[in-house]
């Protein structure tokens, strides 16, 4: 297995992803969310698409065996584990407007955000702030109403849930701790994530760099 990462509570990071490669999430506290986004590599005008992926799976609950697709509606990711199996692909990663709008306890003073860490983890690849959309927020647990209402109930994942992904292209891929204290059960909490190369009998041990530009 590749060296685990740790994420710093409120912080992210930018790395490329190669085909074939597994990004493995691991939530070492349990009750905290990652936020992930990625493009393809070759041509960032390719993004992860909520909207193209809850389309074809037809569902919001997105786990193990479904495919993540791009706006272009070609596979990205695939789901390979999930030991939590409560993931959010509805909401947009905070950003400082977030807590603006939706924290006024704070009276608009300056906070981490997952929109500012995937910008800044993302911005070696060239990727411009306004081009991140609709993160897949790894263990957040957002539930609908019959009516439509949404709520951000506290993650269900336990110490040690992880969250496996297999890249099916070449990508750049931002990846958070989550900084929205709703949406982490009040705390924020250090995320782990390591990668590693897939072989044909399943998860291998060849070491991959999971380090922006390798």
């Amino acid at each position: 297995m590749s060296e685990t990462t740790t994420l710093a509570p409120q912080t992210g990071t930018g790395f490329l992803l190669r085909a074939g490669e597994l990004l493995t999430v691991v939530d070492p506290q349990g009750g905290q969310v990652s936020d992930l986004f990625c493009f393809a590599a070759d041509d960032h005008d390719e993004r992860l698409s909520s909207g193209r992926t809850i389309d074809y799976a037809n569902t919001i609950f997105l786990t193990t065996g479904h495919t993540l697709y791009s706006n272009r509606s070609r596979p990205m990711l695939t789901v390979v584990e999930d030991t939590c199996g409560r993931n959010d692909f509805l909401l947009t990663p905070c950003s400082q407007d977030t807590f603006d709008l939706l924290y006024p306890e704070f009276d608009g003073a300056y906070h981490p955000s997952c929109l500012e860490n995937l910008s800044t983890g993302l911005a070696p690849f060239g990727v411009r702030p306004d081009e991140i959309g609709t993160t897949l927020n790894i263990f957040m647990n957002v539930w609908p109403e019959p009516g439509g209402e949404l709520h951000i109930d506290p993650p269900t994942s336990v110490a040690g849930d992880r969250f496996v992904v297999r890249a099916e292209m070449d990508l750049h891929v931002g990846l958070t701790a989550c900084s929205a204290e709703k949406s982490n059960g009040g705390v924020c909490k250090p995320i782990d994530f390591s990668v590693t190369r897939e072989r044909a009998t399943g998860v291998g041990a060849a070491p991959a760099s999971a380090q922006a530009g390798a």
